[in-house]
């Protein structure tokens, strides 16, 4: 295997996803229905284990596999939290697929050590190879036509090389958002400008998929990276308006949480603390909208 893209037919049945908020799934309003997974990597657990419910032995006769999902992310979770706390807890659950997406809350911040995060997240990486279990990157997004956050394009990229890096040294599977140019519309993102909408959740889980070598609708043509159509910019005035609003319900709590020391995951369990069999049958109904 080599960084990028897995081969068709390769199948797991134990995934754990470790991270921070993006991988949690927050500002995904399907959450308020309790029969609809959230967040990309619930949507991506869905979508693998529909495939393994499906799967045909040689001669086409049922062959289903089961299919178990943990998700140990929390908002807010530093890089440092990840691999002290979550690493650990998967470690213990025996997965034999991970996805790892950590270290991005870090480089939010300009005095971080870049390199000792770097570090951080490859000595992770190399733990969890070396138990023989398959492991998902997830580069950063480029955010350097969204307002207000595109002053960190250039340390995203940094991240992004170095994830590439990793995944080259250690074998690993890489979704590659950075060049997932979708992403680069605000209307994909949610009002905090931070978290991603339900269709940015959607499409993430739709490239993870296909890094991962299940069929999806698209296929090569990868029909989920198609830009949204265009729409009448905002005026001058309503972008300032936009943005104060954008500052005054997400900007300022977020500043305030930095100066007294708080994050928002504080107090915070994991949503999905255990490897649990999906419920296909459960899912069916709402397959369109995974």
């Amino acid at each position: 295997m080599s960084a990028g893209k897995a081969p068709e037919g390769r199948m797991w049945e134990r995934f754990v996803a470790l991270g921070d908020s993006f991988t949690e799934g927050m500002m995904d309003p399907t959450d308020r229905d309790p029969d609809v997974f959230h967040g990309w990597a619930d949507r991506l657990a869905a979508r693998l284990a529909f495939r393994n419910a499906e799967h045909t032995g040689p001669d086409g006769t049922p062959d289903p596999r089961p299919f178990g999902y943990a998700n140990l992310a929390i908002r807010g979770r530093l890089i440092e939290h990840v691999v002290g706390e979550q690493l650990e807890e998967a470690l213990t659950l025996t997965p034999d697929l991970v996805s790892l997406n950590a270290g991005g809350n870090n480089y939010l911040r300009p005095r971080a050590d870049k390199d000792a995060v770097v570090d951080q997240l490859e000595d992770a990486v190399a733990r969890l190879r070396e138990t023989g279990a398959d492991v998902l990157l997830l580069t950063a997004p480029n955010t350097s036509q969204l307002p207000m956050v595109r002053r960190v394009t250039p340390r995203f990229a940094d991240f992004t090389a170095n994830i590439w890096g990793i995944a080259q040294r250690y074998d690993c599977y890489v979704v590659d958002l950075w060049t997932l140019r979708a992403l680069r519309d605000p209307r994909l993102w949610a009002p905090d400008r931070i978290h991603l909408s339900t269709d940015g959740h959607r499409r993430v889980a739709l490239q993870a998929a296909w890094t991962l070598g299940l069929e999806v609708e698209g296929g090569d043509e990868r029909a989920w990276s198609t830009p949204l159509p265009e729409v009448e910019p905002l005026s001058r005035l309503e972008s300032v308006q936009a943005h104060r609003e954008w500052a005054r319900l997400h900007l300022r709590p977020w500043v305030e949480r930095r100066l007294t020391g708080r994050s928002s995951g504080d107090g915070r369990m994991p949503k999905r603390p255990t490897v649990q069999q999906v419920d296909v049958e459960r899912l069916a109904p709402h397959r369109d909208r995974i």
